[in-house]
């Protein structure tokens, strides 16, 4: 779901600045120094799982991990999506620096998105409503990002509309398989790391200290 540069207009590009910016203070004001190796893991993962991709016109289909992100660092997973685009531009030119405001906001939005909607459902002892949630804020983190991409290609001119209809119908098909893979992480991790969703950076009272013994 990256844009390519030269596409969105300046107040796009500044728009997408300001908000992301916006999102990661957030993000970097809630988390704690404990979870830094965490939300590194996590970057990791969020790198290498977007870097298969499918160039489409000015933009691209992709696994994105957005939902697994969000559900378990909230707002951590705009700084967290930072990076990773960032690295993803300067190594392997995906996207752009010009766009990286835009490109963050689209993915890290449904992340934090999914956050609330579904936190509350992968607390369930049922491992299959565990999946059910999981799947729906993969699929539904997916979709979202969706819909802000069309909007961003939408905006930057109709000629990009044929784009972006071919964007959402190509993404459908991995917004079912990022649902899949996002429904069994939680699963998996549910039964070895339970903790690690039970602490909620916008919710103090939540939080517990987590070591970075979690990743290794």
């Amino acid at each position: 779901m990256h844009i390519s540069e030269g596409i969105m207009t300046a107040p796009m590009l500044a728009g997408g600045a300001v908000l992301t910016a916006a999102g990661v203070a957030a993000g970097l004001r809630k988390m704690e120094t404990a979870r830094i190796c965490q939300v590194a893991v996590l970057t990791a993962a969020f790198f290498v799982g977007s870097l298969i991709h499918v160039p489409i016109g000015p933009s691209s289909a992709h696994l994105m991990l957005c939902g697994l992100l969000g559900l378990i660092l909230g707002w951590a997973a705009f700084p967290a999506i930072l990076v990773g685009l960032f690295l993803q531009a300067v190594m392997f030119g995906y996207g752009g620096l010009m766009v990286l405001g835009v490109n963050t906001f689209n993915m890290a939005l449904p992340a934090v998105a999914v956050f609330y909607l579904c936190r509350q459902g992968i607390k369930s002892n049922d491992a299959k409503w565990v999946f059910v949630w999981g799947f729906t804020a993969g699929a539904g983190a997916m979709f979202l990002a969706g819909i802000l991409l069309a909007g961003s290609l939408y905006s930057a001119g109709r000629e990009f509309k044929p784009v972006v209809e071919l964007i959402l119908i190509v993404h459908l098909p991995v917004m079912i398989i990022e649902g899949l893979v996002t429904g069994w992480a939680v699963v998996f991790l549910r039964k070895v790391r339970p903790e690690i969703f039970q602490i909620y950076l916008m919710f103090p009272k939540e939080k517990e200290s987590l070591s970075c013994q979690w990743a290794k």
